[in-house]
């Protein structure tokens, strides 16, 4: 962290970015110029390409390796012996996160905001954007060349990403000393760490400034006409707000009420607190005054990958993503698909496990488990939500389409029955399912779809937002029936996801009971959200589930074909592996060298 926090500062001539003006246009300064107020602050062009170096630092978390190792949590199995990041927390290798692996987004060797660079670590980043984030704001006295709107657009995005970074870091490391000012190097470093909610306290106060000085659509600003039409990556109102719910909602569940308050139980004022921001947000998307909107549910798959479309996957749902630069476009073409056949090209070694899959619930809404849902269990991948066919590759799905040679036509239908072809415990289907979310079936080893696809994650989409504000008003208030005074009721933001997918609503017998209700958000949010990032993994931790057995195991599904039905027939579930937990896994352990650098820093329970 030292290194980190006492960096000396440098503007960088950048790439252009594809949704944002290119840095180099603001700037105009060779790459070894130091900060000065008469050129990065004295006018909004240049303040602005010094304030775009911020997006630079949000890591792209999807990019580091061919695997899925952003899914920290129980969605996925590796390869039999994998050395993903996954794998190190299947182990309980916690410090797996560090740079004594390469397998880390959340860390790298040094910060890097080069905007041609895929591998970046949030630690790091998180304190060298925090850093920036505030030279700005010292500096802002200096923005004479400039209207108000244009120093409050300045203002609202360093507040923005400070409190982003400062609210990453507590998502995985808990607690954190809130720096609102810039360190020198001759400091005296005793900032101590605050407990969660007085780290999310700052969050807020940053969060909720940002938001009262931002845009909702920067198209519709004098300011924003400078880049009309490629404004939609840019900071705005409703981002601000969301993260603002977000902070709340996550300031308000068990694990960090427990570390603040000692009550692992969900705090009320801050998830009404929450469901205020996220009404706020949702008011604004809802009354057509910003460009996010929910996708329909044919166009899902353009909220994960390009498939040859000249698209940055993601928008119009896209909340809050890692830029696009033009450079990302040379980057990864396939993602981490379980697709792959012949040769493991690409990332073909994660595998959907069982165990997870079975949060897909059926056609009409109901669970698998319930007795009214009509799942068979000896035909157990009938009527099931459309969004189970749309990401997980079953039994005899086709996944080549072209003319294949004949060592290869073997794999043109997934045959993973014991002892089938796309069964391997080395490469991909170890768990009887192979992954389709994420990646076009074209990526394959004959259709050769490489070349014109490319994935790109987002951090947060507004299905996720509607999700979180029904939990926020649940917990906060009491009942799905309830709602945040003039919004909607919880049962009605989450069916709005529900029923984008042509899934049947949440049943009345759960809306009528708190508790299973909560069963429900917690179902949709596994698949809705299934192998995006680590949406899973931090709602786990959050709710304090990580303990329990169901969340620990990964399972295969084995069985055999009918030759004459082709249906499965002698399935059993096998545990492959239960995940080791104690309490000090709810939260990453911090590096050594870094809780060194002074005591009142201190090192997370346990760790």
């Amino acid at each position: 962290m030292k290194k980190n926090i006492y960096k000396i500062f440098q503007i960088f001539a950048f790439l252009v970015v594809t949704g944002l003006v290119s840095c180099t246009e603001y700037l105009d300064r060779s790459p070894e110029a130091e900060v000065s107020s008469t050129d990065a602050f004295i006018n909004f062009t240049n303040f602005q390409g010094f304030t775009e170096e911020l997006y630079c630092c949000v890591p792209d978390f999807a990019t580091r390796t061919w695997a899925t190792d952003w899914n920290m949590g129980d969605e996925v199995l590796h390869k039999d012996g994998g050395i993903w990041l996954n794998d190190l927390f299947d182990k309980g290798d916690y410090w797996g996160w560090t740079t004594q692996a390469w397998i880390s987004w959340l860390d790298k060797d040094a910060a890097n905001s080069d905007p041609g660079e895929r591998e970046k670590g949030l630690w790091p980043n998180a304190w060298y954007a925090i850093r920036k984030a505030n030279l700005g704001l010292e500096n802002l006295e200096n923005l004479t060349d400039a209207t108000q709107e244009e120093k409050d657009f300045i203002k609202g995005q360093l507040l923005f990403f400070r409190a982003w970074f400062h609210f990453e870091l507590m998502t995985y490391w808990g607690g954190m000393p809130y720096i609102d000012h810039v360190l020198n190097s001759d400091d005296k470093l005793e900032l101590p760490r605050l407990n969660c909610h007085e780290t999310a306290e700052r969050i807020a106060q940053d969060l909720r400034e940002a938001a009262d000085l931002l845009p909702v659509d920067w198209d519709k600003t004098e300011a924003g006409q400078r880049t009309p039409g490629q404004n939609y990556q840019r900071i705005s109102k409703v981002m601000a707000l969301a993260y603002l719910g977000k902070n709340y909602l996550y300031a308000g569940s068990p694990l960090l009420n427990n570390e603040s308050t000692g009550s692992a139980t969900f705090n009320t004022e801050y998830c009404k607190k929450a469901a205020a921001a996220f009404a706020e947000m949702l008011s604004y998307v809802e009354n057509g005054q910003s460009w996010v909107k929910l996708v329909n549910f044919k166009d899902y798959s353009t909220l994960f990958y390009s498939n040859g479309r000249s698209i940055i996957p993601g928008f119009p749902e896209t909340v809050f993503k890692a830029p696009v630069y033009s450079t990302w476009f040379n980057g990864c073409p396939w993602g981490p698909s379980s697709i792959f056949i012949e040769g493991n090209i690409g990332g073909g070694y994660s595998s959907p496990n069982a165990k997870y899959v079975e949060n897909y619930g059926m056609a009409n809404g109901l669970p698998i488990d319930d007795p009214e849902s009509g799942y068979n269990p000896a035909d157990p991948w009938v009527n099931r939500d459309p969004r189970f066919y749309n990401d997980i590759i079953i039994d005899g799905d086709q996944i080549i389409s072209g003319s294949a040679s004949e060592a290869m036509e073997k794999f043109r239908y997934a045959n993973l029955y014991n002892g089938g072809a796309s069964r391997d415990n080395q490469k991909v289907g170890r768990t009887g399912y192979m992954l389709r979310k994420l990646t076009p079936m074209k990526v394959n080893d004959v259709d050769n779809g490489y070349g014109n696809n490319y994935m790109h994650l987002s951090y947060m989409r507004l299905a996720d937002v509607y999700l979180m504000y029904a939990e926020a008003v649940l917990q906060g208030y009491g009942s799905a029936t309830s709602s945040h005074p003039g919004y909607i009721t919880a049962e009605e933001a989450f069916n709005k996801v529900r029923t984008r997918c042509g899934a049947g609503p949440v049943a009345q017998k759960f809306v009528g009971d708190k508790d299973k209700f909560m069963k429900e958000i917690i179902r949709e949010r596994a698949v809705e959200l299934s192998f995006e990032g680590d949406f899973r993994f931090n709602d786990i931790r959050r709710w304090m589930l990580s303990p329990e057995l169901k969340y620990r195991q990964k399972t295969s599904i084995d069985f055999d074909r009918d030759q004459v039905t082709k249906k499965p027939i002698n399935i059993k579930e096998t545990v492959i592996l239960t995940r080791p937990f104690e309490s000090k896994h709810y939260w990453l352990p911090i590096k050594i060298d870094d809780v060194s650098l002074y005591p009142s820093f201190g090192q997370n329970p346990g760790w």
